[in-house]
């Protein structure tokens, strides 16, 4: 477990280094403008983006409480059962046991169904986000070629960056260009 960590570790920083050289390399060799922009910051100054957020947020609560009230249901019969127990047969025992499985199954598969990799929520956060963020991605790049950057790095996702002047950053122009401001 170690060495794989430690493996990784090394990919990790091998990565970042490659990264910075391959930036310095296409600044310093005419490769042309780098800009810097802060798309988490852009999106929170966009009203589109925290209505957006809003309703992932309440579509969340309320799915999370359908789960969770089916989880409930299950331990409710679980309760019920050991408090039965002993008054019932070993079919009657075998169907209850059954009935309970039944829910936790039910309630699981709720889960998965809203809160799985490709649920629900994920569809909603992508029919909700993705305009926003081809609207964003558009604005950057008409700045982009307004000012002449051939380069510009999201701070806020870029893992090997660790130095940037704030004058190539371009996300008020950005935000600007969208027609938000601060």
């Amino acid at each position: 477990m170690k060495k794989e960590m430690s493996r990784l570790a090394s990919k990790i920083f091998v990565a970042i280094v490659m990264l910075a050289y391959s930036v310095s390399s296409f600044a310093q060799f005419g490769g042309g403008k780098v800009a810097i922009v802060d798309v988490e910051y852009i999106l929170k100054n966009m009203p589109m983006y925290e209505s957006a957020n809003e309703q992932v947020k309440q579509i969340t609560k309320k799915w999370q409480t359908e789960v969770e009230q089916k989880h409930e249901e299950a331990r409710m019969l679980q309760k019920n059962y050991q408090t039965e127990v002993v008054f019932l047969s070993d079919e009657m025992k075998k169907a209850k046991e059954k009935e309970i499985l039944a829910k936790e199954k039910e309630a699981n598969d709720l889960g998965r169904k809203y809160f799985g990799p490709d649920g629900e929520l994920y569809k909603k956060k992508e029919s909700l986000m993705k305009p926003i963020q081809d609207e964003v991605y558009v604005a950057v790049k008409d700045v982009a070629e307004q000012k002449g950057y051939t380069l510009v790095l999201d701070k806020t996702s870029t893992v090997g960056m660790m130095y940037y002047s704030a004058k190539i950053d371009i996300s008020d122009e950005v935000l600007s260009k969208l027609g938000y401001t601060k």
